[in-house]
């Protein structure tokens, strides 16, 4: 019998029964909670929006400390994702939090990939989580979780409409994070144009499909409370880490020639509204979301990607093991068929190649008999021309012979007339 029947059997046959006393499973709550404290929790945020609209002094307003960190300036070349882990303590509550900075976002002039980095950095993250699930000994309750929580998206004070940038990135980024859209500095514009902007805001996330943190209203204990927040989205904020004195208490407030904003002053902004739903209300709700439903639609996709699905073509049920076999026998046939490929590729190559060594020998053959040929030819040419060499200078040794045999003739022939002629001198001298 199929694990999923026995399930569903187990599911049915499920019934109600009375006990006749105690029993102390009621403490598991208790035992959870105390469980969570001992381990710590963690929170993750990323902080989009252009540079100098505050981002990083509305974390240390929201956390009530002096985060550490460089400024940015406005002459980065590309968008760079900076992150920093810090832990916290407060009261018996450990909490590591990881803020992530856009730096550079806006800045440059060409800002059509301006969001890519982001979507990248978030898609890295569960990434790296998906594979620690996947090992075979995962340690998941001592895995530092670095998948983004929350996005706090700011806009810049215009009072009139959201910039190009702002709507493509909150497009791209709503269906893998939690996007909690807040007016930075909104000091810097009146009451009136505060409120128009809002709706102007509202309207346009509406009409470009873009899908914002709605705070659950689910649950009864924050129903009413969530509820009269999303009406108050997004939130128009202010952060300060000075501290003045107010009355006779010390405020975190701006001071300007006009007068003073307090942070904390929900009449000035909506900081307190911010931090009582980021931190103290939906924090949890804020995780569960990023693990149930982004992370649990990238997961979905990646492993749909890799070949594993639910159900066969017939939309029956198909066990993990029979996907992998499935998976497994398909990339064992691919293999095979690649592997045939690959010889038949080899075997062709082969001939290829003894045919061009073929064509080469044959031709090496041809060139080798057009050379001893014209080898025989230049050497029968030299003999010839030898032996008429030859013939020349034995007939000019003849002559040579002959002529030298003639002169020593004529030489005797003059000598022996010269001796005549001085013979008959002397006779005639004597008479």
């Amino acid at each position: 019998m199929a694990a999923t029947d026995i399930a569903r059997q187990v599911g049915e046959g499920c019934r109600t029964v009375p006990l006749a006393g105690h029993v102390g499973f009621d403490s598991l709550p208790d035992q959870l909670v105390n469980k969570s404290v001992t381990q710590g929790f963690c929170f993750n945020i990323l902080c989009v929006g252009e540079t100098g609209l505050g981002k990083s002094t509305l974390m240390d307003t929201l956390f009530n400390t002096k985060f550490e960190g460089e400024p940015a300036t406005h002459t980065q070349p590309g968008v760079q994702l900076r992150s920093n882990t810090y832990d916290l303590q407060e009261s018996n509550v450990g909490l590591k939090l990881t803020i992530v900075s856009t730096v550079g976002f806006g800045d440059q002039i060409n800002k059509e990939d301006s969001y890519k980095p982001i979507v990248e950095f978030i898609d890295a993250q569960f990434e790296a989580y998906l594979q620690e699930e996947l090992k075979i000994r995962r340690v998941l309750h001592a895995y530092h979780d670095s998948r983004i929580h929350v996005c706090l998206y700011f806009i810049a004070p215009t009072g009139h409409s959201l910039k190009s940038l702002d709507l493509v990135t909150m497009k791209k980024l709503d269906s893998k994070v939690n996007i909690i859209p807040i007016i930075a500095k909104s000091d810097a514009i009146s009451k009136s144009e505060l409120t128009k902007f809002k709706i102007k805001i509202t309207s346009e996330l509406v009409s470009n499909g873009v899908q914002i943190y709605q705070f659950p209203t689910d649950d009864e204990s924050v129903a009413e409370i969530n509820g009269t927040m999303n009406a108050h989205l997004p939130f128009a904020v202010i952060g300060s880490t000075e501290e003045l004195k107010i009355g006779n208490k010390m405020m975190k407030a701006r001071q300007y020639p006009w007068g003073t904003v307090q942070v904390e002053n929900e009449a000035h902004c909506d900081f307190v509204k911010l931090r009582e739903m980021l931190i103290r209300v939906n924090m949890e709700d804020l995780r569960e979301q990023t693990h149930s439903r982004h992370y649990e639609l990238y997961r979905r996709c990646k492993l749909e990607e890799m070949g594993f699905k639910d159900t066969d073509p017939d939309s029956k049920p198909f066990s993990l093991q029979e996907t992998y076999e499935a998976k497994r026998n398909e990339f064992l046939g691919e293999l095979q068929k690649k592997e045939e490929e690959m010889r038949q590729m080899f075997v062709q190559r082969v001939k290829e190649k003894e045919a061009e060594l073929k064509e080469a020998e044959k031709e090496l053959h041809e060139k080798f008999d057009r050379l001893k040929k014209l080898h025989q030819d230049e050497k029968k040419k030299l003999e010839d021309k030898k032996k008429s060499l030859d013939d020349e200078v034995n007939a000019f040794k003849q002559r040579k012979t002959a002529a030298e045999l003639l002169q020593s003739q004529g030489s005797q022939a003059g000598g022996s007339q010269t001796l005549k002629r001085d013979k008959e001198k002397k006779n005639l001298g004597f008479l």
